[in-house]
């Protein structure tokens, strides 16, 4: 995936997936709140490709706000509820690569035990599970426009998924793939701190609504609706770059599907 393993977060896929084990679906607060058709998506995809989808309706966060906010204590406290309403299942998926870096990183980080540690170590970002764990290399979607993709801090540096959803978006049929300028900087959201620093915040927004104009592309895909939420934002209050749209990987990865009889 073009990551040396001291890169990569480390994660829990030995054995490897047996067909017909379920998958727990961790659907994020942002997701929950405000792109629940994320959450749908990736149950989707889920399904799609064989795989029973469960959703532990006792799951709350994975605890990341408090965390970064330095209430490590109470952060605990909603790790440790996670852990106990996942502890079950073998594998969870998550559409959300920064909550699963919370999950796979800094779980362990803030909590010594290691059952918590193991646990978390069985998160795994939507497309990352697709393609390193059941192996899918095209999904079927269909989206004739021009995209470009933009992957967040977390997923990039934490989980070193980069390759993943590429590979995958660029699999997708009429799709022109437009390479972001400047990839690999952040947007500026970064959770609390867009709320600490909001002009800060801004500024790094504004830089990254100017690359994705460059790059050519109407539409703007992110394995995090977090990101897209930020710079979406700013896209929508400029009427010259309202034509500009943004999409979760998980809906870009199910495009098309009823037009093809897909359900």
């Amino acid at each position: 995936m073009g990551q040396t393993a001291s890169m990569v977060a480390p994660r829990q896929d030995e054995p490897p997936y047996r067909t017909g084990e379920p998958a727990a679906l961790f659907i994020p607060c942002y997701v929950d709140q405000f792109y629940p058709a994320v959450g749908a998506a990736t149950a989707r995809l889920l399904q799609r490709f064989g795989v029973p989808v469960v959703f532990p309706d006792a799951q709350t966060c994975c605890g990341q706000p408090a965390f970064n906010s330095g209430y490590w204590e109470e952060a605990r406290r909603v790790i440790r509820h996670f852990c106990n309403v996942f502890e079950p299942y073998r594998w969870i998926v998550c559409p959300s690569g920064s909550c699963t870096a919370m999950c796979r990183v800094f779980f362990a980080q803030a909590d010594p035990d290691p059952r918590i540690a193991a646990i978390g170590r069985r998160v795994f970002e939507i497309s990352e599970f697709l393609y390193d764990i059941l192996g899918v290399k095209d999904t079927g979607a269909v989206m004739p426009c021009k995209a470009t993709l933009h992957i967040g801090c977390h997923c990039r540096r934490e989980l070193g998924v980069v390759e993943q959803p590429r590979r995958l978006l660029q699999s997708v049929q009429g799709l022109e793939f437009c390479e972001l300028p400047n990839a690999e900087e952040c947007c500026g959201f970064g959770g609390t701190f867009s709320v600490k620093m909001p002009d800060v915040s801004l500024a790094m927004g504004r830089a990254k609504v100017e690359n994705i104009v460059r790059s050519g592309a109407e539409v703007v895909i992110s394995t995090d609706v977090s990101c897209l939420m930020h710079f979406g934002g700013i896209l929508r209050r400029e009427p010259t770059l309202q034509h500009i749209r943004t999409m979760h990987i998980a809906e870009a990865l199910t495009a098309g599907w009823k037009k093809n009889g897909e359900t």
